[in-house]
């Protein structure tokens, strides 16, 4: 029976978090895991925080609300892949203890996606770095607001070492040794 988990990629605007869950969503795909999920910070503000706006408390609500629905498909035993900044380590420790809750111990991995803020600035393709530095936005972790990274991560991916298909492996033995998934990895 195919088990509940969320791999929760966090990391800087560009660290290649959305193109890592992307990979190892392809990847499970072909394994032949079934029904997995992938939800995006940037979707969540557009859908599930429309409204909140950019201070420390609205992330978190906004990073709380992402963990509730993961929490929910993890319960249903649906593999699901989350891809946000999630610069507060507090909103992410809290997503661990509810996924943890319901799914189990082990249900919920962290994957730091690392990378330098100046490589991040340079695979920038939103804009948000030169805005940022030019002070028209605000609160973009790394620049003028802090990226608390995690201290205990299951995995800690430096994606300005290593290429997307060869991280996307590394998740996927982490999954496989974890029990989470079963095939070859």
């Amino acid at each position: 029976m195919q088990k509940g988990f969320t791999v929760w990629f966090t990391g800087l605007s560009g660290a290649g978090k959305k193109t890592l869950s992307s990979r190892v969503h392809l990847r499970l795909k072909e394994l032949g895991v079934t029904n997995v999920e992938v939800l995006d910070g940037d979707d969540s503000r557009t859908f599930l925080s429309k409204g909140l706006g950019v201070t420390k408390e609205d992330r978190d609500t906004s990073i709380l609300r992402l963990g509730w629905v993961a929490e929910l498909l993890t319960k249903h035993r649906v593999p699901t892949l989350v891809s946000a900044v999630s610069a507060s380590r507090s909103a992410r420790d809290e997503v661990r203890k509810m996924i943890e809750h319901t799914g189990g111990k082990g249900s919920f991995v962290e994957v730091f996606v690392d990378c330098p803020v100046d490589v991040c600035s340079e695979r920038d393709g939103k804009g948000a770095y030169s805005k940022a530095r030019s002070g028209e936005m605000k609160h973009l972790a790394g620049v003028d607001e802090p990226y608390e990274e995690p201290h205990r991560p299951e995995l800690h991916i430096k994606t300005d070492k290593i290429g997307a298909e060869e991280a996307a492996e590394t998740v996927l033995d982490h999954l496989k040794s974890q029990g989470l998934i079963e095939g070859r990895a």
